[in-house]
């Protein structure tokens, strides 16, 4: 047995996981698809100025590489957030055929990679210039056109904007044109995702929201014929409404329809008559098939097809599912069997793809960031086959993820993973007690899972404990959680991070005098309300975040512009709730110390969010710093934003903490 290291104090262990490997490792794989018998997905490069690369994998098995070069960018801006950027197929004359959103113009364009001389994408759609331009997201290709959801703005406010199902011409006649893009809808509906054809191409079936709800409040599936001459007919309602949210649509093989719906409590999946008689569930449990449906075109649930075997094959459904994480699973809808693929990973995001009998999906486990991973249903075996880093550095410095349920206040439960500090070879003085940092995520409608993330890392390994909460609210466990955060957002998600942290001290896992709050955007506004609200913390991390309700109802983008009617209440109640609730109305209450960091180019939490808490906190001695970063918006993509960021959040807590580290600049705290 080997024997004991040094001992150090919490904090001050040195570390291999420095800012500058856990910038270059940040993102994580996302919006799988097929072309043929190859599999495509688009990956994040934090190094080059934070693109998402479009990455092909080979049928032959070798090893996947970028489809194009920097500096494009296959990235959406549709509702700020995105959704899927691209779609391919193979073409009758061989080689695949991609078209796909290019973020810095938002245009779409058509490329063909293996055809002869490599001819340069080329556009499709035209530019613009009126408020947010013209945005397309979740296409397909439907022979001489690709049919996808079109957002256009009309003026120059973050709601003048209309939505519908467009069909875009393969020729690039619209890319000097806008009158040749077809319309396929009304823009009757605020929101919508991208139409999904039926196998002989005679319907289409998409999702329609509208203010004040959310995806996850409720939406409509939504089914129409497609005539011969490649317009929509009338729309009919075939499933969902204003209480339940239906988060995916898909069309098996044999024409039937299939959803993903809450309808039950638990987002399940349903087969649907699309002459409106109903649907079935095809797995009733409390678990949940589905997520929050913040970004066109995830998936959780893909019909396989193939032949039977070894208890996989033709006929049967891969589906994500699980309470709190998901795992991947195959489904017999007929008679409700479910079988789990073998492995490692205890996360996966929503995303999924399928050629023939194998499945692909994107997931990660405590010592393993998120990968793709291919799944033969014909055998069981599942294996990686793209996104795979070696590891930076020994595995022995990542943490070990403990899921764990705390007591909250009115006896409800609270979920939460726990993340000791952890290094192979230091360990503190036995009478010490390590600082914790209490971590809420964003959405707030969201939750995060048990999953390898240097950045949490990057503390650990120092020995400062991280702990992530997902507080009332959170989604993974059933429509009553994620409904208990309603109307009490600033309210039941702090007292929740509250009784974490408490019940972390009272056990003696941390140190009740060094107890730290951070979180980005939904996260940032528990966070910093959290500040105003208890003295429990002794400092906090604010990244983009919400810091004044009614501000932040005005000014932020379409989508979330009605977001605080189910988290705060009513319209009528806004400034009475922002009164009691906003960090920017409650700031004579913050008397610790904290760091603000924000994106100049944010659309979702601007600028002017922070820039009202240092106004409103002006002539009082609270030790503060604010850094911004052009160029950056809601979510930090660059590398050398990311280095700047986790250096900083380090020194305030070593500052604030009593840390000594000389490993990173000295962040300058003002009055």
């Amino acid at each position: 047995m080997a024997a004991p290291g040094p001992y150090l104090p919490y904090g001050s262990w040195p570390s291999p996981i420095d800012a500058a490997l856990a910038a270059s490792h940040d993102g994580r794989p996302e919006y799988l698809g097929t072309v043929g018998a190859e599999v495509w997905w688009t990956e994040p490069r934090p190094k080059e100025g934070g693109r998402r690369a479009l990455v092909r994998r080979p049928a032959d098995g070798r090893a996947a590489r970028s489809v194009l070069p920097a500096p494009w960018n296959v990235r959406s801006r549709f509702t700020e957030y995105g959704g899927m950027p691209w779609a391919g197929a193979e073409r009758p004359t061989g080689g695949p055929l991609v078209v796909f959103v290019h973020h810095a113009d938002q245009r779409m364009y058509a490329y063909e990679p293996d055809a002869p001389g490599s001819p340069a994408p080329r556009p499709l759609t035209p530019l613009s210039t009126v408020g947010g331009g013209l945005r397309w997201v979740d296409p397909v290709l439907r022979g001489a056109e690709v049919w996808c959801a079109l957002e256009e703005f009309t003026g120059p406010g973050p709601g003048d904007v209309r939505r519908v199902t467009a069909a875009v011409p393969l020729d690039g006649s619209a890319a000097a044109d806008r009158t040749a893009v077809r319309e396929l809808t009304d823009d009757r509906h605020r929101f919508r995702t991208g139409p999904r054809l039926s196998p002989d191409g005679r319907r289409a079936a998409w999702l329609v929201w509208d203010h004040p709800r959310m995806p996850w409040d409720g939406t409509e599936l939504q089914v129409a014929d497609v005539t011969p001459d490649g317009t929509l007919g009338t729309p009919r309602s075939v499933l969902g409404g204003p209480d339940e949210a239906v988060a995916q649509v898909v069309w098996a093989a044999d024409g039937s329809l299939l959803a993903v719906s809450d309808r039950s409590g638990w987002w399940n999946p349903y087969r649907v008559d699309t002459g409106g008689g109903g649907a079935v569930n095809l797995c009733p449990r409390e678990e949940e098939f589905g997520g929050p449906l913040w970004k066109p075109g995830l998936s959780w649930l893909a019909p396989l097809s193939g032949s039977r075997a070894e208890g996989f094959g033709g006929g049967l459904l891969a589906v994500l599912h699980g309470r709190g994480s998901s795992v991947l699973g195959v489904l017999d809808p007929d008679s409700g069997d479910l079988v789990d693929a073998a492995g490692p990973w205890t996360a996966w995001q929503p995303t999924l793809a399928v050629s023939g009998t194998r499945v692909y999906g994107v997931a990660a486990s405590p010592r393993s960031a998120y990968e793709v991973v291919e799944l033969d249903t014909t055998t069981g075996h599942a294996r990686v086959v793209g996104a795979h880093a070696a590891d930076p550095v020994d595995p022995a410095h990542y943490p070990e993820p403990q899921t764990r349920t705390f007591p909250g206040p009115g006896g409800r439960e609270i979920h939460a993973h726990v993340y000791p500090p952890h290094h192979p070879a230091v360990r503190a003085p036995a009478a010490e007690r390590p600082p914790y940092v209490v971590w809420a995520h964003g959405g707030p409608t969201d939750h995060v899972p048990p999953a390898l993330d240097l950045h949490i890392a990057y503390f650990t390994s120092r020995g400062i404990g991280v702990v992530e909460v997902n507080y009332a609210g959170s989604t993974g466990y059933g429509r009553a959680y994620r409904e208990r955060l309603r109307e009490q957002w600033g309210v039941v998600d702090v007292e929740d991070c509250a009784a974490v942290a408490r019940a972390l001290a009272a056990e003696g896992t941390a140190d009740p005098a060094r107890l730290a709050v951070r979180g980005g955007s939904a996260g940032g506004w528990t966070a910093a309300a959290s500040l105003a609200a208890t003295d429990l913390y002794a400092c906090a991390a604010l990244i983009y975040p919400v810091l004044d309700l009614r501000g932040f109802v005005a000014e932020t983008h379409d989508l979330e512009s009605h977001y605080a009617d189910g988290l705060a209440g009513p319209p009528r109640t806004l400034a009475l709730r922002s009164r009691e609730r906003s960090p920017v109305a409650r700031a004579d209450r913050i008397t610790a110390p904290f760091l603000l960091l924000q994106g100049l180019d944010d659309r979702v939490c601007p600028p002017a969010q922070a820039e009202r808490l240092l106004t409103a906190l002006r002539g009082r001695a609270v030790p503060h710093a604010y850094l911004t970063f052009e160029g950056e918006g809601h979510g930090f993509r660059r590398a050398e934003t990311i280095v700047t960021a986790l250096e900083a959040e380090l020194s305030l807590y070593a500052q604030v903490f009593g840390i000594d580290r000389d490993d990173v600049p000295r962040l300058a705290l003002h009055s």
